[in-house]
């Protein structure tokens, strides 16, 4: 039998691989690699052995060049140890195989500084929106509510009626374009998975602090034409049981929080599709 098989990235100021690691093994992968970057720059670990990549929240470089943009350059030029092969070469591979990347966060900032989302028409390097400082001009640490699109193609939303729950936290979440043009093609192709709204999940807001940092159109979450690259920045693996609730001692919640199924919705696709 063939295995369903994650790997989660860490290294240069990471800090949620842990959890989102806990989170594929919650989800039913059968094996979670925490690989470190210079495991990969060193050839130890390839990306083709995986179907799941899981890109984690933190402060990548101290965020010194920006919200990821280091690591963004580092992987798309960094060369493999002992190989004319780069870092780059592999996740493209990855994603012409037809496997799963989830960007959260940092993750997410990454994702889209690397030109992976939103990625129109299939150009996965080519960098077209960028994720800057919120409004509010501070870190925001806070609990968001999210309307999800129900006609998005994104495999990690499948079964989400009406929207989720979330913690976030960052001080680089407002989602912007460099044209109008491109914003326009978002909506149309609905690849703004899940925007900001109210408690009801009624509708999108660019109210503060429901929108917790005046992004564009209200979009948290972003996938590609395929659905197969997702980022977002609340944290998901922050909310995988009830216990991980700030009230969960005072309110009468199920036992399973609302992040562990976008990882469950991801090991379910690969099982039906890549095995």
């Amino acid at each position: 039998m063939t295995l369903a098989k994650a790997i989660v990235l860490t290294g240069n100021g990471t800090n949620c691989e842990v959890e989102a690691a806990h989170a594929c093994r919650l989800a039913g992968f059968d094996e979670v690699r925490i690989a470190h970057i210079s495991e990969l720059l060193y050839g130890d670990v390839r990306l083709d052995d995986f179907h799941f990549l899981n890109l984690t929240g933190g402060f990548l470089d101290g965020d010194d060049l920006g919200s990821a943009k280091a690591q963004a350059n580092r992987l798309k030029y960094a060369r493999v140890s002992g190989s004319n092969e780069h870092l780059i070469d592999q996740i493209l591979r990855f994603i012409t195989d037809g496997k799963l990347i989830l960007g959260v966060c940092n993750g997410f900032q990454l994702m889209v500084k690397m030109g992976l989302l939103p990625a129109l028409g299939g150009k996965y390097l080519n960098q077209s929106a960028t994720l800057t400082f919120n409004d509010c001009g501070r870190f925001q640490d806070r609990w968001v509510y999210m309307k999800c699109n129900p006609d998005s193609p994104s495999v990690f939303t499948k079964g989400i009626t009406r929207g989720i729950y979330l913690p976030i936290r960052h001080g680089e979440g407002k989602f912007l374009v460099e044209s109008q043009a491109i914003m326009d093609k978002i909506e149309s192709l609905h690849l703004s998975v899940l925007k900001y709204s109210d408690s009801d999940y009624s509708a999108p807001t660019m109210e503060f602090p429901l929108n917790p940092n005046g992004s564009t159109n209200a979009i948290a979450g972003l996938c590609d034409e395929s659905g197969r690259l997702m980022g977002l920045m609340p944290n998901p693996e922050a909310f995988l049981h009830r216990t991980n609730h700030p009230r969960w001692t005072r309110e009468s919640l199920p036992d399973e929080g609302d992040g562990l199924i976008l990882f469950r919705n991801a090991a379910e696709y690969i099982r039906s599709n890549l095995l």
